[in-house]
C-alpha cells in the first residue's frame, strides 16, 4: 500500500501527482497546527483556466477569433451601443484595404475578406447586445507549411508558441498569423463610426517611413490631410515623390525574396478633452499597448517622441493661450494631444515600428522541434514590407482605445452634473482644431 510523502518529501520536490487518494489530506492532517488547513470532502476541486490575450477592452469589448489556415476569422463586440446604423458595408471598407492581394507590394494570397454579420443588429441598427462578425478563409494553403511542422522560422512565433503551450497550429502561423486582425479591422470600424457620429473624431494613419526612406516631418499638413490622399497609391504615403521611392525600394528586396520594415504615423482629429485616466490607464499607455499588440511591430513614440529628448524644456514646453472661442490651446503640440495621461482636445499623433516580415524566401539557419540544426527555406504568401496593410490595423486600434475610453469617461464624468466652468460634455461642437506639431 502506498504512503503518502511526508512534508519534508514534499519540500525536497516530491511530486504532487505521487499522491494516493487521501494523501493530501492525510498529509494535512499530520502537519503542524500552524500549517493546517481543511480540504473540503463532498465537492472536488475544479480547476479553471481562462484563455487569456484574446480580448482588448474594458467597455467597448473586443475578443478576436480563428487563425490563419482554419475555417475563418473574426470577432464578437460587446459593449456597443444600441440604435447605432451598422451594416457589413461599414466593415468592409477597411478590410478591402487590409486585405491581401491588393498589389505587388502585398501577400499575393487572395482573399476577399468579405464579413458577415451573424447577431448583435436588427433591420440595419445595433441592438446593444453582442455583435459577432464572421470572415470566412477561402485561398488556404496549408501545404505551404510542411516543414514549419518540424522546423521554427527564424524571428516567428513557432518557437514561443512551442515552449508556452507545447502545441501550436503549423498551418500559417495560427493565431500568430495577421489574418487575426481581420476581426480587429472589423470591430474598429464599428468604433470609428461612432466615433465620428459622438464627437466628430476622425483617424488617419499613414505610411512616413520605408527602410532607409523618410517621409520629412513637414511634408503632412495634419489638419488638411485626407483618406484620398492616403489611398492614392499602393504604399499609402500622402507625398507622390515619397511614396515612390518607397515603392521602389520595396520592389527591390521583394525580387530578391527579401523584406524591409517601416514605420505607420496615425493622427486623432476632434478627439474630446478628458479621455484616459491618471497612473495606470494614461492615453498614451493604453494607445502604445495596442499598438504593440499588432504582428510585427516594434516601436511606439507619441508627441514629440524620441526626438524630445533632444530639446529643452523651455523648448519643448506647450504654451497655453485663449483662443476666438474662448477655449483654451496651444500653441504648440509636441504632447501629442495627451498630458497627464488624459486627452487635451489637440490632434493625437504617434508612431508605430513595424519589424521587417519574418518569412523570406531565402535559406536560414534554424533549429528543429528535435533539436537539431539545420537550413529552412521557407514557402508560404508574405508581404516583402508590412507597413502599407498595416495602416488600416493602426487605425483600428487608435479607434478601439478611444471608444473604450470615450464610454469610460461618460461613465464616470457625466453621471452628474458637469463642473461647466472647466468642463464640456463630450460631443459639444466648440471644440477647434489642433495646430500641426512643431518639433523645431
Amino acid at each position: 500500500m502506498a504512503t503518502a510523502p511526508t512534508s519534508h518529501q514534499l519540500a525536497a520536490g516530491a511530486p504532487w501527482s505521487s499522491l494516493p487518494r487521501g494523501g493530501f489530506r492525510a498529509l494535512t492532517d499530520s502537519a503542524p497546527a500552524s500549517v493546517r488547513f481543511s480540504v473540503g470532502r463532498r465537492r472536488a476541486a475544479r480547476l479553471e483556466v481562462k484563455a487569456a490575450g484574446n480580448i482588448f477592452g474594458d467597455y467597448f469589448q473586443v475578443a478576436t477569433y480563428g487563425e490563419s489556415h482554419g475555417g475563418g476569422v473574426g470577432c464578437v463586440i460587446s459593449g456597443c451601443p444600441p440604435r447605432i446604423p451598422l451594416t457589413e458595408e461599414d466593415m468592409q471598407g477597411d478590410l478591402d484595404r487590409r486585405r491581401p492581394g491588393q498589389s505587388r507590394i502585398t501577400t499575393p494570397r487572395k482573399e476577399t475578406d468579405t464579413c458577415k454579420i451573424l447577431s448583435g443588429t436588427y433591420e440595419g441598427m445595433t441592438t446593444g447586445t453582442p455583435i459577432h462578425v464572421l470572415v470566412p478563409n477561402t485561398d488556404q494553403r496549408g501545404g505551404d507549411y510542411t516543414e514549419m511542422a518540424k522546423a521554427y522560422r527564424p524571428s516567428h512565433a513557432d518557437l514561443t508558441y512551442d515552449l508556452k503551450y507545447g502545441v501550436r497550429s503549423v498551418q500559417g502561423g495560427g493565431r500568430s498569423s495577421a489574418r487575426e486582425t481581420i476581426g480587429r479591422v472589423a470591430a474598429g470600424a464599428v468604433a470609428k463610426k461612432i466615433l465620428k457620429l459622438k464627437c466628430g473624431v476622425e483617424i488617419l494613419a499613414f505610411v512616413s517611413k520605408v527602410h532607409q526612406v523618410v517621409l520629412p516631418e513637414d511634408a503632412v499638413d495634419y489638419e488638411a490631410l485626407t483618406l484620398d490622399q492616403i489611398e492614392s497609391n499602393i504604399c499609402r504615403c500622402p507625398d507622390p515623390e515619397y511614396a515612390q521611392k518607397m515603392i521602389d525600394a520595396i520592389d527591390k528586396v521583394r525580387i530578391n525574396g527579401n523584406s524591409i520594415g517601416g514605420v505607420v504615423t496615425c493622427i486623432a482629429r476632434n478627439v474630446p478633452r478628458g479621455l484616459g485616466s491618471p497612473v495606470f490607464d494614461k492615453l498614451e499607455a493604453l494607445l502604445a499597448k495596442a499598438m504593440l499588440s499588432l504582428p510585427a511591430s516594434k516601436g511606439f513614440e507619441i508627441g514629440s517622441g524620441f526626438a524630445g529628448t533632444d530639446l529643452t524644456g523651455s523648448e519643448h514646453n506647450d504654451e497655453f493661450y485663449m483662443d476666438e472661442a474662448g477655449n483654451v490651446r496651444t500653441r504648440t503640440n509636441r504632447s501629442g494631444g495627451v498630458q497627464g495621461g488624459i486627452s487635451n482636445g489637440e490632434t493625437i499623433y504617434f508612431k508605430v515600428a513595424f519589424k521587417p516580415t519574418a518569412t523570406i524566401g531565402k535559406k536560414q539557419n534554424t533549429v528543429t522541434r528535435d533539436h537539431e540544426d539545420i537550413e529552412l527555406l521557407t514557402r508560404g504568401r508574405h508581404d516583402p514590407c508590412v507597413v502599407p496593410r498595416a495602416v488600416p490595423m493602426v487605425e483600428t486600434m487608435a479607434a478601439l482605445v478611444l471608444m473604450d475610453q470615450l464610454m469610460a469617461h461618460v461613465a464616470q464624468c457625466e453621471m452628474f452634473p458637469l463642473n461647466l466652468a472647466l468642463q464640456e460634455p463630450i460631443g459639444s461642437t466648440n471644440s477647434t482644431p489642433a495646430l500641426a506639431p512643431d518639433l523645431a
